[in-house]
């Protein structure tokens, strides 16, 4: 019989906060849609309690040599994240449609 390991995910104060802006934002349209998109994201990051590898590596960072960042991909929004022993930090939430170079710099600037 196989044993599932998990791991135990945690949101850090900017990804929660990212996840805030996110749907403060949409629900200024529709409180609806925003309560929707909360529970997809959620739900997309829960699937790491068993499986924390399953995300790509980002593949901006890759190209600098920082390998150690994985993202899930929740159309349009992108969950970077990245494994510490037996947790799995969730870093941000980001727009895919934005520049992550970007938004990275935008953050160091803060």
């Amino acid at each position: 019989m196989t044993e599932t390991r998990s791991y135990k995910v945690l949101w850090t104060h900017t990804a929660q906060q990212d996840l805030t802006e996110i749907i403060d934002y949409i629900a200024q349209d529709s409180v609806d849609d925003a309560l929707a998109i909360l529970h997809k994201l959620e739900t997309k990051a829960a699937l790491l309690v068993t499986l924390p590898n399953r995300g790509r590596v980002v593949p901006e960072l890759l190209h600098t040599g920082v390998s150690q960042y994985r993202e899930l991909i929740s159309a349009p929004w992108r969950i970077v994240y990245r494994v510490e022993n037996r947790q799995v930090l969730i870093m941000a939430v980001l727009d895919s449609r934005r520049d992550l170079q970007t938004v990275l710099l935008n953050r160091l600037a803060r």
